[in-house]
């Protein structure tokens, strides 16, 4: 019997951790399960295709808030070409109000209610060996008759140290893919929107365990490992151990991902942080909003000052990528109140901001306590909410616009000198920039169509003109060094491309001189400067920009051509972020 375990991840990047920990767990007993992976973005027929095609007796699905709608079409045409099939749903999607669901779907033929792997093998052991009854396996939904039944709930699993290795079958298939992994299941907060809120307690993963599966990454050099334990730091001696073990095995290449807390890292583990390789860590905090009656109704016990102090001391490492999230939409949050939760993390200047918006869960406290806060949302997955009694679906529409352009420019990290500049001159909190550039983009009309890279710089210093800020010359030239550090010359012809000519023999020269390439460009010792000029470019510019740079707020300026040195890197296959240096070319 041919048993397919399949999901819809939402890009192609992503790959499934539960589909390879159900494998391994049963496929000591069952050898015939095959594991296919598809994305929403593919068209369902040839999703549909590839499944008929296969001729399985057994599908069984993941089921999430970005795949169930299409999941459910794509299960009703294969019921229909291949009545035979048996349906198996699991996933957080479908672990509440399974009779519901069931009643309304009538090709779901059992669904697999939380923590999957026991029950899941039960299951199979029922369908295809005929061992035990369906009545006695925890944690199972299933069809008796015209009546849909639901057992009793299935106990976590305490020992996580039984469940194998998810990869223990090797990475063929994920070279361009993220890897996810886990070293422990359960949350130690209770936070009233987040599925982890309907389980108790935190269970950890052995560590012995833990450090030969982080070995076996970092031997094969994978791009990223992502955590997705709910809060990795719950447990500072587990955490403190698994980074210091990844420190001391350091590849150069790996990066690891992590949600932790801030306002639980300790001196300790600040000054451990404070040694680690740039680029090693990677850290998603979750702040949601700085609002403490918000704070308090989500049952989300954090301190913003403590917060605030340990993401900073973070960021003056200069070696940790941090990613800090906000939430729209949360109780007692409105427009105003949301404005100041942005500015206040804007301010921590972490390297990305996620703007989401509030998304009602099935399963958790604050769906059930929707009448309380009059909350109006989606009534299709991903439940999002379009307006309560704090925030209006017109400044859920505001904020979105805001989101995109955050996105575009700020997360883009394309645009960091021309934004400071904008923002430390003209504004005085940076949500009234993001304002102020979603009205122009609206008066323009540019959400209605797509844009690349280059407008984007292009309609930044539109912008700029039609606010008649000053000093226009000085905006678009750092505009043009932002643009310069993430593309190639030539410029786009709105930027002022000043005469090189004069400086063809002088870059020659500089290029030749082996104490300037030791000094600003040591990869490329030994080569020739033909060779060199491929991988660089030089720019004159009418300002000292590196001067500007360190004192944005600068009025009396005067003109002093500088030339800047770009270099994007001896590895031409790579998307490189250019270095650059101010020369002297006399």
């Amino acid at each position: 019997m041919k048993i397919l375990l399949t999901t819809l991840n939402s890009k192609h990047i992503h790959s499934s951790l539960a589909l390879r920990y159900l494998k391994t767990y049963c496929k000591d007993t069952f050898s015939n399960l095959i594991l296919r992976e598809f994305t929403i973005n593919q068209k369902p027929d040839y999703i549909l295709e590839e499944i008929y095609r296969g001729n399985y007796q057994i599908v069984c699905f993941s089921c999430y808030i970005w795949n169930i709608t299409m999941t459910l079409q794509l299960i009703a045409d294969l019921k229909k070409v291949s009545p035979h099939l048996l349906i198996v749903l699991g996933g957080p999607e479908v672990s509440f109000n399974p009779i519901e669901l069931m009643e309304t779907n009538k090709n779901i033929d059992y669904i697999v209610l939380g923590e999957g792997e026991v029950t899941f093998k039960e299951l199979l052991n029922y369908l295809i060996k005929g061992e035990g009854k369906l009545e006695n396996i925890a944690g199972l939904a299933y069809r008796q008759g015209e009546e849909i039944k639901i057992t009793g709930p299935r106990a976590p699993i305490t020992d996580l140290g039984q469940l194998p290795f998810p990869y223990e079958e090797g990475l063929a298939g994920l070279e361009d893919k993220i890897i996810y992994y886990e070293s422990s299941r359960g949350c130690p907060f209770n936070c009233s929107y987040c599925l982890s809120s309907t389980l108790q307690g935190v269970r950890f993963f052995p560590l012995e365990r833990v450090k030969k599966d982080l070995l076996f990454f970092l031997n094969a050099r994978v791009n990223q490992v992502k955590f997705v334990d709910r809060t990795f730091n719950a447990n500072k001696n587990h955490s403190l151990e698994i980074m210091r073990f990844i420190h001391a095995h350091d590849n150069g290449h790996t990066n690891f991902h992590f949600e932790i807390t801030a306002d639980l890292l300790d001196q300790e583990m600040l000054d451990f942080l404070a040694q680690v390789r740039k680029g090693l860590f990677q850290f998603e905090i979750g702040v949601q909003t700085t609002n403490p009656a918000s704070l308090a109704a989500i049952r989300r016990p954090v301190s913003f000052e403590k917060l605030k102090t340990v993401v900073k001391k973070l960021a003056s490492f200069g070696n940790i990528h941090l990613h800090l999230d906000l939430i729209a939409g949360l109780p007692y949050e409105d427009f105003a109140s949301f404005r100041q939760s942005f500015n206040d993390v804007y301010n921590l200047k972490p390297e990305k901001i996620q703007l989401g918006f509030l998304k009602l869960l099935k399963g958790t406290p604050l769906r059930e306590e929707k009448a309380d806060h009059g909350y109006i949302y989606k009534s299709l997955p991903p439940y999002e909410v379009q307006a309560n009694n704090y925030i209006s679906f017109e400044e859920i529409l505001r904020l979105k616009r805001i989101e995109d352009l955050l996105e575009r420019y700020y997360n883009s990290s394309s645009f960091t000198h021309s934004l400071d500049y904008l923002l430390l001159n003209f504004y005085a909190e940076p949500f009234d920039f993001y304002q102020d550039l979603s009205e122009y983009w609206e008066a323009k009309g540019y959400q209605h169509m797509a844009h690349s890279k280059t407008q984007l710089y292009a309609f930044l210093l539109d912008f700029y003109t039609s606010k008649n800020f000053p000093r226009w010359e000085v905006f678009a030239e750092l505009l043009k060094l932002d643009f310069l550090i993430h593309n190639r010359s030539p410029l786009p012809s709105f930027f002022l491309d000043l005469d090189m000519k004069n400086y063809k023999n002088k870059i020659r020269q500089f290029l030749e001189v082996e104490k300037n390439i030791a000094e600003y460009l040591p990869d490329y010792l030994g080569w020739p400067a033909k060779e060199i000029i491929k991988k660089v470019h030089f720019q004159l510019f009418k300002y000292d920009l590196t001067e500007i740079i360190r004192s944005p707020k600068q009025t009396d300026l005067v003109e002093q051509p500088t030339v800047i040195l770009f270099d994007y890197g001896p590895d031409s296959k790579k998307i490189s972020k250019a270095r650059f240096f101010q020369v002297n070319l006399a």
